[in-house]
């Protein structure tokens, strides 16, 4: 893969400048703008055929005359939302307006398509060169909620992104009286190269929930002095901090909803007794979002894309890259928040439904930020480490296998029904692999940190059933195992202990093969797992013929989660944490399908 350079924009992006509202002054498209009725996608026209040019564009920060800048898609942030029709071949032809040193990319995230329109530099095109337009044409072979950013340098975090939607040939069998995108996303005011070198020097620089003296107390008298102690300095032994829960937090960021700042109420209306339909996008670089409406019951219909039997919910979790649709059936006339609270509840994104423009619902109080135990990161055991090792020179004779280490891309044909297990793992040194966790866990059917307290249903991974139906076998064919590394300390994120610049090669997968894919988080952070260039089928204890497509998956610290794969489209595909500064970090790596 070509390397990218991270590049300054013209000018300063917003250095030192902390914003606390965006108000009004993101340049955004119609579809998104909160002073006007939302752009209800029933009413939209499907079109093949768009022109989009990827350029700077200005704006300003609670009044300073000095602008700072974002790399726009046709001048608004988010870009537009296109709508397309199942079964009709599309032409996208986009220009790089940006400076003659950046080249750009539009990756279209979740969409099956021919390698070379996939839209990754370096790995299957060589990326729009500054002045140039490059068409991506290819037949629509699915329906449902996706987006699309780029996959160039930091693009992705100053706005080069958009929600899209595909139209179902024959008609969408999910009734809904009114339609509505909803794209979460996060600006920084630090600007992204600012932002990457911060945490990278320190990987506590945005955490200002740190805990304190009074927090040491607290614990004395609910756990005891003595497990206390030892939380503490099992902590402290890993240099690693039970409150870091996002590496940027809202010290920084902005959340924006349909590049609408909370104060600026973006709104969906509604009359009375309809049902309405809400599409989730999180367009962001870095946040992941706790979702929820108060007074209002939803469903959950689609995920990534794909149908699912209908789920009744109160609050859902949606990760970077993530899409959920929900309908809602609001009774009553009167506004509803629409609330997307960050994981580690440093701040919000924020919108309404409403009967008519200018109305709002009282906003909910942040909830108190969440604290990992050590059971959370996979350890089990007050202090032993005893599910973990720590440093170098590691003791797998507990792994079963007398301390053999195991390729991560062993190959084995199963002679017995079910999964095998993911294989141990034995790094080469521990500078990319801080953790490892002895003892992955099955957590489909766990909720996250900070949910499932509050005495409403929250959705959970195990809740979910494909309603499209199974095309692929249930006879795998191979197992694989790819584990999820890091040193937080370091700032350095891996897969098998190997930064995207080590690995000696990619991972191969057959075509047409039936993969069953673990993953394993051998991290105290959650990372958002995107596979390019086809499904991931999550085996999460429903039966084959039901168990969910997905094109990002959450893995939670200290988790074993499998998928079953069945790569359709010969070449190069991109593997990554959706996660854009883990990715720039080295959580990267190629799929070679041949």
């Amino acid at each position: 893969m070509e390397k990218i350079n991270r590049r300054q924009f013209v000018g300063r992006l917003g250095a030192g400048v902390f914003v606390t509202s965006l108000g009004g002054l993101l340049p955004r498209p119609l579809w998104a703008e909160p002073g006007a009725a939302a752009a209800d996608i029933l009413k939209l026209t499907p079109q093949s055929r768009y022109d989009l040019d990827i350029a700077y564009q200005p704006f300003y920060l609670n009044g300073r005359k000095e602008a700072v800048q974002a790399t726009a898609i046709n001048g608004t942030v988010p870009g537009p939302l296109m709508h397309w029709r199942e079964g009709d071949t599309v032409e996208l032809n986009v220009t790089n307006s940006l400076m003659d040193t950046e080249h750009s990319s539009i990756h279209w995230h979740g969409i099956l398509v021919p390698f070379a329109m996939d839209g990754v530099p370096g790995v299957n095109f060589a990326g729009i060169r500054p002045g140039e337009t490059f068409t991506y044409r290819y037949k629509l072979v699915q329906s449902g909620t996706y987006w699309y950013h780029s996959h160039s340098a930091f693009q992705e975090q100053t706005g080069t992104y958009g929600p899209l939607v595909i139209e179902p040939r024959g008609g969408d069998p999910i009734r809904a009286d009114r339609d509505y995108t909803v794209m979460l996303s996060d600006w920084t005011s630090d600007g992204p190269d600012a932002a990457f070198r911060n945490v990278t020097m320190n990987d506590g620089y945005y955490n200002y929930q740190q805990r304190t003296v009074g927090d040491l107390f607290k614990d004395f008298k609910e756990r005891g002095i003595q497990d206390t102690v030892a939380d503490r300095l099992a902590w402290g032994k890993m240099r690693m901090s039970p409150v870091d829960l996002a590496d940027i937090t809202g010290a920084d960021y902005t959340y924006l909803m349909n590049g609408n700042a909370p104060d600026d109420n973006w709104t969906a209306l509604f009359n009375p007794g309809e049902t309405v339909r809400l599409r989730f996008i999180n367009g962001a670089a870095m946040s992941t979002f706790d979702v929820r409406i108060p007074g209002l019951d939803m469903k959950v219909v689609m995920v990534d894309g794909k149908a699912v039997k209908p789920v009744d919910i109160h609050e859902f979790r949606i990760s970077v890259a993530e899409t959920y649709d929900v309908l809602v059936r609001p009774k009553k006339d009167q506004p509803f928040t629409i609330f997307a609270e960050s994981l580690d509840r440093s701040g919000y994104a924020r919108g309404s439904l409403s009967p008519q423009m200018g109305l709002s619902a009282a906003v909910p109080e942040l909830r108190p930020r969440p604290v990992r135990t050590l059971e959370d990161i996979g350890m089990g055991g007050m202090g032993s480490m005893g599910d973990m090792k720590m440093g170098a020179k590691m003791d797998h004779s507990s792994m079963g296998d007398g301390g053999m280490k195991a390729s991560s891309s062993k190959q084995m044909t199963p002679d017995i029904p079910g999964p095998i297990g993911p294989e141990p793992f034995t790094p080469e040194d521990n500078v990319n692999a801080a953790m490892i966790v002895m003892n992955p866990k099955d957590r489909v059917s766990e909720p996250g940190i900070g949910l499932g307290e509050d005495g409403w249903k929250v959705l959970t991974y195990s809740d979910l059933v494909n309603a499209e139906g199974q095309p692929y076998s249930p006879n795998v064919d191979r197992e694989m195992t790819i584990n999820i590394t890091g040193n937080m300390e370091r700032y350095m994120f891996s897969f098998d202990g190997k930064k995207f610049s080590q690995h000696p090669g990619p991972y191969n997968f057959r075509h047409n093969e039936r993969l069953r894919l673990w993953l394993v988080n051998h991290t105290m952070m959650e990372h958002p797992i995107h596979l390019h260039g086809m499904w991931m089928q999550i085996e999460n204890g429903q039966p084959h013929d039901s168990i969910p497509y997905k094109h990002t998956i959450l893995v939670k610290p200290g988790e074993k989660i499998s998928a079953l794969i069945t790569p359709i489209e010969k070449g190069d595909w991109a593997f990554h944490c959706h996660l854009l500064y883990h990715m720039d970090a080295g959580m990267f790596q190629v799929v070679r399908v041949s």
